[in-house]
């Protein structure tokens, strides 16, 4: 298929001890590197454009029309998805999208005037949205924003290419959302199946149930889409209420557009010119600069050394330090070393040695994993594995075995345990309907589990004798022996969000030493 070219202007954890807690104390220490720092979320590294638009679910010409319903009026709108065309964006490959959505008729002037189109560039490797352009008229005239991210990248969904990104992961998970300019997480769930017919046909589908404090806001309650079971899971029906009534948007056609093929002209043969024997340009490398800053978007800054007291029912067991040690290349990829290392050992402690530890490679930007090494002794040595992350292919292989089929955004332990830093952890202002749990995938020897992050409101906690305000996470990991440990993370309220204390059954962590440790920059030369 031909490329369409996209058109847009330069915009921008003594034996029966160590039997019963071998597992349990193995998973502490790691998840006390998942309890320490940065939703979703997260950009995945470079793919040729054509793979990368078929991972993130895009097929380029695809057009699918709705008609919508409202109670007892059979066309009161109509909405349309068109992914138009591929190619790149001021050098980054790019996907555009659009959106439309009208009321009609009597509807518009007695219920909802909605009038609504949107254009989205969605990056071709990620999914997320590196411009987008909205244009509303429900008060007359045309009102026009627009978000530009080509220079400062987004970890969030805007409304449209969330929708590419859920039919992707096939209408489950948990996504981050910027709308209005406020931040939200939506959260999909797959219920049951439904066989579903409409003007475009018979589907078998699978019912997601979709929750945010966004559809709160805007009055939207028990919103369900039906999304096909074939390969492209499509949605094929849309259902919400509001206080007005109901809606449905039904599927009303489906089709794909191919790009028009250009006739090129038939060449007309020339003499050949005389050669001119020229010397060759040697090109040259240009230098990586090693230890470069942070962007300052991430909570935490290179060189950042927090050091954490262990306790065993209030008896100190050791010392942990986490750090985000350097920035250099690995494996020819800009690439953030993450640590997490035992520093001191105290009497009694047969569960870990001085020096077992965590070691990551990860994007220093998306802080996305690129590989993790495991390296422990003694009871926990069973657990060691090294683990290298390709985000172009979403697979994790150790032991030679390609593990395939990696969620989107599955972090490695100690890549969550930066990332969990930045993530939206409100709590949810009703808690029957806990909408800003954060639900996130993380790869754990041979398989990815979905951990559960249950925020609540800040409070004071004690910490060195000093009250400190503090939100405490709760920690679901869906692992039996870990998750009767209680697993509960505070973190601090400030902008660097510092994780202040973690909890797990008779375990505790506490901060008792922050510091930055300023690394050598190297620039490149002439």
């Amino acid at each position: 298929m031909k490329k369409n070219k996209l058109e847009i202007k330069s915009l921008k954890p003594k034996s029966f001890f160590i039997r019963t807690w071998s597992r349990p104390i193995c998973l502490l220490l790691i998840l006390f590197s998942v309890s320490l720092a940065l939703n979703l979320t997260l950009a995945q590294e470079h793919l040729p454009v054509t793979r990368a638009a078929q991972a993130n679910g895009f097929r380029v010409g695809e057009r699918l029309t709705y008609n919508i319903s409202f109670g007892n009026f059979r066309n009161a709108a109509y909405a349309e998805t068109f992914v138009v065309s591929r190619g790149k964006l001021e050098g980054k490959e790019a996907v555009e999208l659009r959106l439309k959505i009208r009321t009609n008729d009597f509807v518009s002037a007695a219920f909802y005037l909605i009038d609504h189109s949107r254009t989205t560039f969605a990056s071709a490797e990620t999914g997320l949205p590196l411009f987008v352009r909205k244009t509303s008229s429900e008060s007359g005239l045309p009102r026009e924003t627009i978000q530009n991210y080509l220079n400062s990248p987004t970890v969030d969904y805007d409304l449209l290419s969330l929708i590419y990104q859920a039919r992707k992961i096939g209408g489950i998970g948990n996504f981050p959302l910027v709308e209005d300019e406020k931040n939200y997480t939506v959260v999909f769930q797959n219920t049951v199946s439904e066989q579903v017919k409409t003007d475009a046909g018979d589907f078998d589908t699978s019912v997601s149930t979709v929750s945010s404090e966004y559809l709160t806001e805007k009055g939207i309650k028990d919103l369900r889409i039906n999304f096909s079971q074939d390969e492209n899971r499509i949605p094929v029906l849309v259902r919400f209420k509001t206080e007005k009534g109901e809606f449905r948007a039904e599927l009303a056609s489906l089709s794909i557009i191919e790009p028009e093929a250009t006739t090129e002209p038939t060449p007309t043969p020339t003499p050949p010119p005389t050669p001119v024997v020229t010397p060759k340009p040697v090109p040259t490398a240009t230098p990586y600069p090693e230890n470069q800053p942070l962007s300052p978007d991430l909570p935490f800054q290179l060189g950042e050394t927090l050091e954490y007291k262990v306790t065993v029912g209030g008896q100190q067991f050791g010392l942990i330090t986490l750090q985000a040690k350097e920035r250099t290349l690995f494996r020819n990829e800009d690439s953030l070393l993450l640590t997490a290392r035992v520093t001191g050992i105290d009497q009694g402690n047969q569960i870990f040695k001085l020096n077992d530890g965590i070691m990551a490679r990860v994007n220093p930007e998306s802080i996305a994993p690129q590989w993790i090494e495991l390296n422990l002794s003694g009871a926990l040595g069973q657990y060691n594995q090294v683990v290298q992350f390709d985000q172009r292919a979403g697979t994790a292989t150790f032991n030679g075995k390609i593990f395939p089929d990696v969620p989107v955004g599955t972090h490695s332990i100690l890549s969550l345990a930066y990332a969990i830093r930045s993530f939206n952890l409100k709590k949810s202002k009703d808690p029957t309907n806990p909408v800003n749990d954060t639900r996130v995938a993380v790869f754990i020897n041979d398989r990815a589990y979905v951990f559960i992050l249950r925020p609540k409101d800040p409070d004071l906690i004690t910490l060195q004798d000093r009250k400190i305000s503090a939100q405490e996470i709760s920690i679901t990991t869906g692992i039996p022996a870990v998750d009767r440990l209680n697993i509960r993370l505070w973190l601090g309220t400030d902008q660097k969000r510092t994780p202040l204390r973690l909890s797990a059954g008779i375990y505790q962590a506490d901060l008792i030493s922050e510091k930055i440790i300023q690394l050598q920059k190297t620039e490149p030369t002439p």
